[in-house]
């Protein structure tokens, strides 16, 4: 099995999506992942996810699909006890993750200087808003609140719509795989210099990473973006969206050879021969009449028929798909991109989310379920030592 972070123990303290994804791709690729949680309580996502029983059980979707593979034990960090088995754990582990507002974990005595005191070796990730430093650090957000705050929502939608919000918290997903690969940066970094490293990753940077070419063009030359609607960042115009009698194409032929194949894909040789539209800088002069052209020949077959015809004359385009639709693909089938595991008290199978990689050939998925609450605690506090007796008197005073 592809296990690259096998023997690799992460302490985790974040909660909700951008950490707990960061840490179960890490799981996926072996590590395993103690996730830290308030006794009766937990993660806020065990909550709710659309089937109420698991939602009751503390075990909701939105939980399972980012947590399968841990082990989960409750600590009450507010308390003397709770905070030095925390530090304890962090001690035997490789690697730390919190997604607290900064300063909160350094005043809970869980910084990173005084943790690389009681483990010289440790990476030690945060995840934040909008990073450890700056004007802005102290400020809570979530994804849609970033989609705001970074650009994104006015290059979103069609110009005079308004702002519009991406559909998926791509910000949370993208800075939790992103800080993953800076955890297993760091734990290079570890092995090569044999000391702490501290990684920062905030969901701002992150999305504005997401727009680098956005970023780079304006601050080079003051270009400012606008709504785009559905076309093309190429802005040519026989790429982007065209209507068809049945649903939406998304086309690209941006240069010479693609925009020959498409004209003689869909019968339109005419087209290519037109002194408008015979050159890359003719079809950019004459962009809407173009356009139009074509749209007038995409309307009078189906968009299934005209995504066809462009694979076979290998132009890129697909027809709009729904979510329903596309994850019944046999593409999708093929690629593995989500696993099935089984929780107790559900029938039926859970999806979850497979590494969005192959490892020679194969997926890497999780090896077991999520976690109740707690599940894992009395096994991995034994392991530092503790009997039955400080097992008890720990639950009845509330620390675990």
């Amino acid at each position: 099995m592809f296990q690259p972070l096998k023997d690799v123990r992460i302490v985790d303290l974040s909660q909700v999506l951008a950490g707990p994804y960061a840490t179960y791709q890490l799981s996926l690729m072996g590590a395993e992942v103690l996730k830290i949680e308030k006794p009766g309580e937990g993660d806020w996502t065990r909550k709710g996810g659309g089937i109420p029983h698991l939602s009751d059980q503390q075990m909701g979707l939105g939980y399972i699909a980012h947590n399968a593979g841990k082990k989960s034990v409750t600590l009450d960090l507010k308390s003397r006890e709770g905070l030095e088995l925390a530090k304890k754990l962090i001690a035997s582990a490789d690697v730390f993750v919190e997604n607290f507002k900064p300063g909160v974990a350094a005043g809970l005595g869980l910084g990173f200087e005084a943790l690389r005191e009681i483990n010289p070796k440790i990476v030690y990730c945060s995840i934040s808003a909008y990073g450890q430093d700056g004007p802005m650090r102290g400020r809570p957000a979530y994804d849609h609140v970033i989609q705001g705050m970074c650009g994104i929502m006015l290059t979103t939608g069609k110009p005079g719509d308004g702002p519009t919000k991406v559909g998926a918290p791509y910000v949370d997903y993208a800075t939790g795989m992103n800080a993953a690969m800076a955890v297993m940066a760091g734990l290079r970094e570890v092995d090569r210099l044999g000391k702490a490293v501290q990684v920062d990753v905030a969901m701002l940077d992150t999305a504005l990473m997401l727009m680098a070419s956005l970023v780079s063009q304006h601050l080079t030359t003051g270009w400012t973006p606008t709504q785009n609607g559905n076309e093309a960042w190429s802005q040519s115009p026989s790429s982007g969206a065209f209507d068809t009698s049945d649903g939406m194409l998304m086309l690209a032929a941006n240069h010479d050879v693609q925009f020959g194949k498409l004209c003689q894909a869909i019968g339109r040789m005419d087209i290519l021969s037109d002194p408008r539209w015979h050159s890359t800088a003719a079809r950019t002069e004459n962009a809407a009449s173009l356009r139009a052209t074509l749209e007038d020949t995409f309307r009078t077959q189906t968009a299934s028929h005209w995504e066809t015809l462009l694979e076979t004359a290998t132009v890129p385009a697909a027809r709009v798909r729904g979510l329903e639709e596309v994850l019944g693909e046999a593409q999708i089938t093929a690629r593995g991109l989500t696993s099935e595991i089984h929780v107790d008290g559900h029938t039926g199978p859970i999806h979850v989310p497979s590494m969005s990689f192959k490892a020679d050939g194969n997926n890497v998925v999780p090896k077991t379920s999520a976690s109740t609450l707690g599940a894992d605690t009395d096994a991995v506090l034994r392991d530092l030592g503790l009997d039955d007796s400080s097992l008890a008197h720990l639950r009845n005073a509330g620390v675990i």
